[in-house]
Formats: structure tokens, C-alpha cells, sequence
């Protein structure tokens, strides 16, 4: 019997100590055929469609609701408050879950991530709400 395929999940979450962080996992792909393996099904609570212009760059900010984050064109870095950072270009995904800790009031020193387009083409996104 062969291994079950796998789709790596790579998460933006809030730590137990308030700071973004990102981590990876992998979701079994158990149902489909051998030809087109699938996932099982997962809900989500609409899309959305963004063009960032060249130059683009956000402050530190949270997550409001979780949500998939697909780069259709351009590439996308975010950054975390420890200074690192990755960057995705077309056809690359995060799941991006780095809420507000509850109770907590932001602080742009601890809490969020930033993002920015990279290179010389506009970033085109989809998110879908998880």
C-alpha cells in the first residue's frame, strides 16, 4: 500500500505569548482517485479578491477573521516582530490565523505581522475565510 499524499498547510498564528509565528503541517489527501487526490471537504465563508500595487507595504497589523491567502500574480513577504520573514510567489498559500489574543489591546510591538509586495509586478491575492 503506498503513503497517503499529503498538501502541506503552512499556518500564520498567534503563539502563546501573543507573537506571530508560522508553522507547517500537513493535510491528508484520502478521498479523489490516484489520478486527482483530494482532501476531504473544508468549509469557508466567502472570497475575496485584492491587487496591491507595486510599492505596497502594510503596518503591523492581526488577522481579523482567519482566512486562506493564495498568490495569484506578483510575490508577497510577511514579516513577523522576531525580523524574519517569507515570501510567496504565484501558486504558493498560508493560512493566515495570527488573531488578537482575546483581551488583549494591540501593540505593534508584540502582536501581527506586516506585508509587503515584492519585485516589479502588482501581488494579486485570494483570500477565503476558513
Amino acid at each position: 500500500m503506498s503513503p497517503t499524499a499529503t498538501f502541506t498547510q503552512v499556518t500564520l498564528f498567534t503563539d502563546t505569548d501573543g507573537r506571530a509565528r508560522f508553522r507547517e503541517h500537513a493535510i491528508p489527501l484520502e478521498e479523489g482517485t490516484p489520478a486527482a487526490r483530494l482532501s476531504a471537504l473544508m468549509p469557508s465563508g466567502g472570497m475575496q479578491l485584492r491587487e496591491s500595487p507595486v510599492g505596497f507595504r502594510s503596518q503591523f497589523h492581526c488577522t481579523g477573521e482567519p482566512q486562506w491567502v493564495f498568490i495569484l500574480g506578483g510575490q508577497m513577504e510577511i514579516g513577523l516582530q522576531d525580523g524574519s520573514s517569507r515570501v510567496f510567489g504565484p501558486g504558493r498559500h498560508f493560512y493566515s490565523a495570527d488573531t488578537l489574543p482575546q483581551g488583549a489591546a494591540f501593540d505593534g510591538g508584540v502582536h501581527g505581522h506586516w506585508s509587503r509586495q515584492v519585485g516589479d509586478e502588482p501581488l494579486v491575492t485570494l483570500f477565503v475565510r476558513g
